[in-house]
């Protein structure tokens, strides 16, 4: 099972299935009671610059995922034999794997976006992604771009031939200009204000770390393939240092599909809003079939796919 991060979310999400599902809308009426934010409101009617807004757009996906977990256990779906989430996605994946409890993890995810933005005003950090050129030469060219002030590296490895950059504005622009010097088919910014997975993170990534020595984490009842090297933790420290190595470092999501795939997955069931996972799990081993939930007709064809094979 598979977990989608920050870039899931939109406005309206889950609504229809809500309509069937009550307990999707419970999830949410608690999520937005324990951030103190009308949550619930953002993600059913908006507004969308709200609902973009780091602090609330982690626990609105997490909140959604978790819900569709559950949702899936209600209904008889089969126990996956390993979870991955995408960046905040493995913070679904500790929720659903019993590591951690949901508020917990509504509030920590709430935290982390909040450190996320005040770590790098807005206007002074960028997102790009590139397209065409392998993970070595993304880093090459990230590494011409760079000064010691002005930083820039990949900050997921999403796909063979996929990859993000993140870091200061000024030198993911000329990182743009590299890339595409190098041959990439395509290098543009996103619009996304936090240049997460890079050194600009740090700050964030202390404050994040008390936060999580204060919250009640423990080890998952379902192995996680974890972000930053693509590996399973042994024991609770390991996890804890890999969680908070994330948040400065690049998401090795190939790398956690590919440690899937050795251990013999083929299906993976996408929890979550969108299918964003899908496509890029598509690009890295065509073997494995992915299954959406986030709808009803989706999560009941799921249920039967991953049922029947059992």
């Amino acid at each position: 099972m598979v977990f989608p991060g920050q870039g899931a979310q939109a406005v309206g999400m889950l609504q229809e299935f809500a309509a069937v599902e009550t307990g999707i809308s419970q999830r949410y009426a608690e999520a937005a009671e324990i951030i103190g934010a009308p949550l619930d409101q953002y993600v059913k009617d908006g507004p969308e610059d709200q609902l973009n807004l780091t602090e609330f757009t982690q626990p609105a996906i997490l909140t959604a995922s978790v819900a569709l977990w559950e949702i899936y256990q209600a209904r008889g779906g089969v126990q996956p034999t390993m979870l991955a989430g995408h960046s905040l996605g493995e913070y679904s994946a500790l929720v659903c794997a019993g590591a951690l409890s949901f508020a917990d993890g509504v509030r920590l995810v709430n935290l982390r976006g909040r450190y996320m933005q005040q770590a790098v005003p807005v206007g002074e950090g960028a997102i790009a992604a590139v397209l065409g050129l392998d993970d070595e030469q993304v880093g090459a060219c990230c590494a011409e771009a760079a000064t010691a002030q002005e930083p820039v590296s990949p900050a997921n490895y999403n796909a063979p031939g996929q990859v993000a950059i993140a870091g200061a504005a000024a030198a993911v622009d000329r990182a743009i200009e590299v890339c595409k010097a190098a041959g990439a088919k395509k290098a543009v910014r996103l619009n996304l204000s936090v240049p997460v997975h890079c050194s600009l993170m740090a700050p964030a990534g202390e404050q994040l770390k008390a936060a999580i020595e204060d919250t009640g984490l423990s080890m998952p009842s379902i192995p996680i393939v974890q972000n930053i090297d693509g590996g399973v933790a042994d024991d609770l420290v390991a996890l804890k240092d890999k969680l908070l190595a994330q948040l400065a470092g690049p998401v090795q999501w190939t790398r956690s599909i590919q440690t899937m795939a050795a251990a013999g997955v083929t299906k993976a069931v996408e929890c979550g809003p969108g299918k964003v996972l899908g496509g890029l799990i598509k690009r890295i081993d065509r073997s494995i079939k992915v299954l959406p939930t986030d709808s009803e007709a989706a999560m009941a064809a799921t249920v039967a796919a991953v049922g029947a094979e059992a």
